[in-house]
């Protein structure tokens, strides 16, 4: 269900019936002596200003998100309640999703949420790997930006509740950013199962990896969980026109309260 195309609606409906309800309808109860408005009218007219608030900061400031899956582990985990800025990277219209605005870019180590290339009605979430026109390697699991190789520290162990069992985890900064992640470094890194998907030519694979060239526009993304992502490997670039925006907070896991906090 598209939801913000739901809420549009909900918007349109209950905004005629509170106009029409304040310019014709309401003076003529005062005139009959009539003080409370129709059933009707309160389940629209009266539910517009509420609407309206919601519509307005959903579309332009901060929607809420849940995560599905475990590709983002140990950043995000399944059951994360986070919020998204969806003002970091410009201010477009809803619905339509034309930018309207330029504020700002996405950066490199962004936790990037955006519309699925291959099916814009789904909702993804990745890190940010590498910018327009940069060359981006992951040979033998192991991450080069333009030739330089992004260093990886350990960063001790990341216990799965789900699993019961261990993972070893790695600390890698990404521009600014200095995250956690998984990943096997002795498992073979042949990428199966590669879709075609457009700019399909800028990028080279072979026995131990890939290289891409990121073309204008478009964003190369990666999971934490490097070993179990989907992601840019397999479907190719992020278009700038499908970003939605920027995770930046954890507003609650039921499961784990100490959960609640800043995403990185």
């Amino acid at each position: 269900m598209n939801f913000a195309l739901v809420l549009f609606l909900l918007l349109v409906v209950t905004g005629v019936a509170w106009i029409v309800d304040k310019v014709w309808l309401a003076p003529a109860r005062r005139r009959a002596g009539v003080d409370r408005q129709p059933l009707w009218l309160e389940y629209t007219a009266g539910l517009f200003p509420v609407i309206a608030v919601v519509f307005l900061l959903r579309s332009f400031l901060v929607e809420p998100f849940k995560i599905p899956s475990g590709s983002m582990i140990p950043t995000l985990l399944v059951g994360d309640l986070i919020l998204v800025n969806k003002f970091s990277y410009g201010v477009r219209l809803p619905v339509v999703h034309t930018k309207v605005l330029d504020v700002g870019l996405p950066q490199r180590g962004d936790v990037m949420v955006f519309r699925f290339p291959k099916d814009t009605s789904v909702d993804y979430i990745k890190r940010v790997v590498a910018l327009p026109g940069d060359t981006v390697s992951y040979e033998s699991n192991r991450l080069s930006i333009n030739g330089t190789p992004v260093p990886l520290k350990e960063a001790g162990e990341f216990y799965d509740g789900e699993r019961l069992v261990y993972y070893r985890q790695y600390s890698e900064k990404l521009g600014t950013v200095e995250h956690n992640l998984l990943t096997e470094l002795e498992k073979p890194s042949f990428i199966t199962g590669v879709d075609p998907f457009p700019f399909r030519d800028q990028c080279n694979y072979g026995r131990t990896g890939l290289t891409c060239k990121v073309p204008a526009g478009h964003y190369f993304v990666m999971g934490d969980n490097r070993e179990n992502s989907l992601d840019s490997r397999y479907w190719g670039f992020v278009p700038e026109q499908n970003i939605v925006g920027k995770a930046f907070f954890i507003w609650m896991n039921f499961g784990d309260l100490g959960r609640i906090g800043r995403i990185h």
